[in-house]
């Protein structure tokens, strides 16, 4: 792989519960335990919330290139991160659904490029065969 950006951070205190930040200081925040861990649901944030806003803003960066090459407008589109944490047979693991909405397209386009983006985005490829990722096209 050619590198093209690496983001480092560093997390200190309890793990879920103390601090996190970016080597640039762009990124600094206070981390807390839901109350569906155990927690008391602090004035943090948590490693479920990052992670889908994460995986929402790369997604969103695929969809608007593989539009582009279709030669199609996603003018106006969200995507809607969900990533829960439970426990199985094996201990925790993720899952995550993605909600794309895209104004103007009829349903079979949205589809298309839902699909296309979901095997060019990097979060994608990091999670295919790892947890499961359920993906919602909607048109507005």
């Amino acid at each position: 792989m050619n590198v093209l950006y690496t983001a480092q951070a560093t997390v200190e205190g309890e793990g879920r519960k103390g601090k996190g930040s970016t080597n640039d200081d762009r990124l600094n925040v206070e981390l807390s335990v839901p109350k569906g861990l155990g927690g008391d649901d602090g004035p943090g944030t948590n490693p479920e919330q990052l992670f889908a806003v994460g995986y929402a803003a790369c997604f969103h960066g695929a969809l608007k290139k593989v539009a582009r090459e279709a030669k199609a407008s996603v003018d106006g589109s969200t995507i809607e991160s969900a990533v829960s944490i439970g426990s199985g047979d094996d201990g925790f693991g993720l899952s995550v659904d993605l909600t794309v909405t895209i104004p103007g397209l009829a349903q079979a386009e949205v589809q298309k490029l839902v699909d296309a983006a979901h095997q060019v985005c990097p979060y994608s490829k990091a999670t295919r065969g790892n947890i499961e990722v359920n993906l919602t096209a909607k048109t507005a």
